[in-house]
């Protein structure tokens, strides 16, 4: 793909953008479809246990989709950069070495989760009572991750090399899928939480082989070698992706902490609302994701190419549509939230409707500035600025939210403040986090504007 022909370089810059953009939106949009439509199957039809269950088995999940997401992003980046250098053999490499990679880890997870799943569920703080539903759910899914993990590097490199409608198309087809199969797996033939695996698993079958048509594709830059010599392409597109490690890694924990502080002061039905305020949350990050998903590719190739004014229009155009996306959200879910924790939860669990309802009160500002938080870590990323990056989505995931989680639990328990307070007050600490992220994002993105890079950055930071 030479710069002539690449629009990532010379297109006028809000058609290219919304070129990558909106196949990367809609496509993340149909997976998020699925996520909800799974939560609305199994919270209606097997109850709010299951909601619960699905929720505590999050974190778990989080460590191999960070691994995923660090070896994805960081590899389609410097795989980007690569094709922006017009060296395609250098971007092939990264790609053949993260798809080995991303098989080989996943494999190696399912088989370590199997044999150690009842510490696994310990660790995880799972009540007795949900312990063979999640059993139930986990058993199957474990495996189809093997398949759902390397599917999503793959539509990261598609996408990378100039082919976004496939990108999409495969993850709208495999989202459909899986809805569809909802319906009879759960719905009809009352499967349960075992019928939301399977259809899970089959979705990632039917995405995985339309992604494989890319291979066929007579305009590829990217082609698959199985020997592999020079790995340091890999471990240094690795370290570029760690904020994403990072972000989603944290997340998994940050999870597990409210569900801890959850349980102890509300019980099941605690965690029970809070997956149903955690699927809004999930929305929001994967329309942002989708934004910072077109972003990552063309910042990447125009770094590599050395334009740096492009850099400039790329990262404002992002900014001012999550900052859209994120009032539309916000205004939403403070305004309707008892309408939208109805389509969760059946209408007989009435206590979960009422913490649903008071949750949403308590997280709502998190939305203004949560999207704008990870396109700035986004463009750090893509400039290969690993470390302000990694800072950033440190303090946003994990240093940030579990400080002021457990003090704002702690105080909210004195005895002088009880009454005073919710039980669910300590989460407030999610928008607090995200305004004081934005503070120290903006700082680094200031310090590394794409005004600056000509005479303090090398034009190609990666070995070619």
């Amino acid at each position: 793909m030479t710069s002539e022909k690449n629009p990532a370089l010379t297109g006028a810059v809000l058609p290219t953008f919304f070129y990558y953009a909106v196949p990367s939106m809609v496509g993340l949009i149909a997976l998020t479809t699925t996520s909800l439509v799974d939560g609305m199957f199994v919270g209606n039809y097997v109850g709010a246990d299951a909601l619960a269950s699905v929720t505590l088995i999050v974190p778990l999940l989080t460590v191999i989709y960070a691994l995923a997401l660090m070896f994805a992003i960081g590899g389609s980046v410097a795989a980007g950069t690569h094709i922006g250098a017009e060296n395609p053999k250098a971007a092939s490499d990264v790609f053949s070495q993260t798809l080995m990679a991303a098989f080989g880890t996943t494999a190696l997870f399912a088989v370590a989760s199997l044999m150690f799943e009842p510490f696994l569920f310990r660790l995880l703080n799972v009540p007795a009572e949900l312990i063979p539903k999640v059993a139930e759910y986990f058993g199957i899914l474990r495996w189809a991750l093997i398949i759902q993990v390397t599917t999503m590097v793959l539509y990261y490199f598609v996408r990378a090399d100039g082919h976004p409608i496939l990108a999409t198309v495969a993850l709208v087809v495999g989202s459909l899928g899986n809805i569809l199969l909802d319906s009879f797996f759960v719905c009809q033939w009352k499967w349960g939480l075992a019928g939301a695996a399977w259809s899970t698993a089959i979705a990632q079958v039917a995405q995985a082989a339309l992604l494989c048509g890319y291979f066929f594709s007579k305009k590829r830059t990217l082609h698959f070698v199985w020997r592999q010599s020079r790995w340091s392409y890999f471990f240094k597109a690795c370290y570029n992706g760690v904020s994403e490690f990072i972000n989603e890694i944290s997340a998994g924990i940050i999870i597990w902490i409210i569900s801890f502080l959850l349980i102890a002061r509300l019980g099941v039905n605690g965690v029970a609302a809070y997956s149903v305020i955690s699927y809004y949350i999930y929305l929001s990050l994967m329309l942002t994701y989708g934004v910072a998903d077109a972003l990552h590719l063309l910042v990447s190739q125009n770094y590599g190419a050395g334009n740096h004014q492009r850099i400039r229009q790329f990262l404002s155009t992002a900014i001012l549509c999550v900052a859209g996306i994120g009032l539309i959200l916000s205004l939403s879910l403070l305004l309707f939230h008892d309408q939208l924790s109805g389509w969760f939860l059946r209408g007989e669990d009435v206590t979960v409707h009422a913490e649903a309802g008071r949750l949403a009160g308590a997280v709502w500002p998190l939305f203004l500035v949560n999207g704008v938080n990870i396109i700035l870590s986004c463009y750090l990323t893509s400039i290969h600025k690993p470390t302000p990056s990694a800072i950033v989505a440190t303090l946003r995931g994990l240093v940030l939210p579990a400080c002021l989680l457990f003090s704002l639990a702690y105080l909210f328990d004195h005895a002088a403040l009880k009454g005073l307070v919710s039980h669910w007050s300590f989460l407030w600490a999610l928008p607090l986090t995200e305004w004081i992220t934005l503070a120290v994002a903006i700082y680094f993105c200031r310090r590394h504007r794409p005004v600056q890079l000509d005479s303090r950055f090398p034009l190609h930071p990666i070995e070619n």
